[in-house]
């Protein structure tokens, strides 16, 4: 019992060591979620039926208007970038983009470069089988990840 209470003890004085030094869990090592809030979301698009459609007028479909929302959420602007998915995948990974969205699948080959929200909506592949729609954010911005999620989650509710 004593080495329970010790060890109980040892763990609540590093969690209030850890807070206590501003260490955010989940967090950003590039600060993606800081830099969003009261700023501009980078987010990249790729036409993809009604997902995202890009036109004279610009780009519109379901993921661009989620994408407003978040940025409205985050008190943020959002600028949209048009490209192919690799185009995109590499502007997350330089750090030109915050998100992308394509209504691109869980299937995505591009896991190793991006990181991957949990599935958000359903469709049907042109085959007729169902795929979950999920969107692509820079490797180990887990904050940013982590409240386009919850938005994700709290959206799909309504």
């Amino acid at each position: 019992m004593g080495r329970r209470i010790a060890a109980l003890c040892a763990a609540a004085a590093i969690a209030v060591g850890v807070s206590g030094c501003g260490i955010r869990i989940p967090s950003d090592p590039d600060g993606t979620l800081e830099a969003v809030e009261g700023g501009v979301l980078h987010a990249g698009v790729s036409p993809n039926g009604e997902w995202v459609r890009v036109d004279a007028d610009g780009v519109s479909g379901t993921d661009v208007e989620r994408l407003r929302a978040f940025a409205e959420s985050l008190d943020a602007e959002v600028e949209f970038t048009v490209g192919s998915e690799e185009a995109l995948v590499r502007g997350l990974k330089d750090g030109d983009l915050d998100v992308v969205a394509a209504g691109i699948t869980d299937a995505t080959p591009w896991t190793t470069d991006a990181g991957v929200t949990r599935p958000y909506a359903e469709a049907t592949l042109v085959d007729g089988s169902p795929a979950s729609i999920v969107m692509l954010v820079p490797l180990g911005e887990n904050a940013f990840l982590s409240r386009l999620e919850t938005f994700l989650v709290e959206e799909r509710a309504r």
